[in-house]
């Protein structure tokens, strides 16, 4: 028999563990949304039913099955350099203001990003094209960049880095050609020089990322999903990660801007942790 959707009951079941898991608070509201994604696993894993599917992944033996949940479940909808007003920051006043500053403190030469919740990649070769942009001004400084994402399906798609024209659409001319090859009509990927110019790696927001300090974070259009306490979690962990006198570039629609008293506000999107901050 053909399963229609999930009743109210199995619906809290998932709505649950989804919470428990990830964060992420789902509104009754997406129930058909959450039915069908959640059908689409249950050939995949030899499940024959909703309740059966939720008895996987809440035990032991359902580890495996986690990543097809996850990559089921979560929204990956990014584009390049979007919000183009927080990348032409990030290239013409944060990269030259931390080279004077590091100077002139003696500091090394190096620079950290963090692309949180990165999804397919766009965010973090928006990163990567400005910096490469500016390798002049960064001669002999070493760059990090990770992007970070819990769906496994986002960062394969990340690290294979293949992108539709309607993902292009961001992208100047000039960018084009200098970081794409066109793979066949309608598709380019990435020059494998700037690819590699970005680690990938599975990291849930609700843990801390086991990673050295970064200078600037991004974090945007993700916190929408999580409801206050988990954003108060995650929020607490990215001021962590932040080096002193580093940035955190949000979304316009987060819902944070009250719970970041810890950082002083440079705009609407930007908040520098202070000099002498505790980590």
């Amino acid at each position: 028999m053909e399963l229609e959707r999930l009743t109210t009951k199995q619906f809290e079941l998932f709505q649950r563990f989804i919470y428990q898991r990830f964060g992420i608070k789902v509104d009754i509201s997406k129930v058909t949304l959450v039915s069908n994604r959640i059908r689409r696993r249950l050939k995949p894993s030899n499940c024959d039913n909703f309740e059966q599917y939720y008895r996987l992944i809440s035990s032991a033996g359902g580890v495996s099955e986690l990543e097809g949940f996850v990559d089921a479940i979560t929204t990956n909808e990014t584009s390049f350099f979007r919000t183009p007003s927080h990348f032409d920051w990030f290239k013409c006043e944060f990269i030259k203001q931390l080279v004077a500053d590091k100077q002139k403190q003696k500091l090394p030469r190096n620079l950290r990003v963090w692309s949180a919740a990165c999804s397919s990649g766009e965010e973090p070769y928006s990163v990567a094209m400005c910096l490469a942009e500016s390798r002049a001004l960064l001669s002999g400084w070493t760059s990090y960049v990770v992007g970070s994402d819990v769906s496994e399906a986002a960062l394969k798609a990340a690290r294979d880095a293949v992108y539709s024209e309607r993902t292009m659409q961001g992208l100047s001319a000039e960018r084009i050609k200098a970081h794409f090859v066109e793979k066949e009509p309608g598709r380019w990927t990435l020059q494998p020089k700037l690819a590699a110019m970005v680690d990938f790696r599975n990291h849930n927001l609700l843990e801390p990322i086991p990673l050295p300090s970064f200078d600037a974070i991004f974090i945007r259009n993700v916190l929408i999903y999580f409801d206050r306490e988990s954003k108060g979690k995650v929020i607490e962990h990215l001021i962590q990660a932040l080096a002193p006198g580093g940035y955190l570039v949000v979304g316009p629609s987060e819902g944070i801007y009250d719970m970041l008293g810890g950082l002083n506000k440079k705009s609407a999107f930007l908040y520098q942790k202070p000099q002498g901050h505790p980590t």
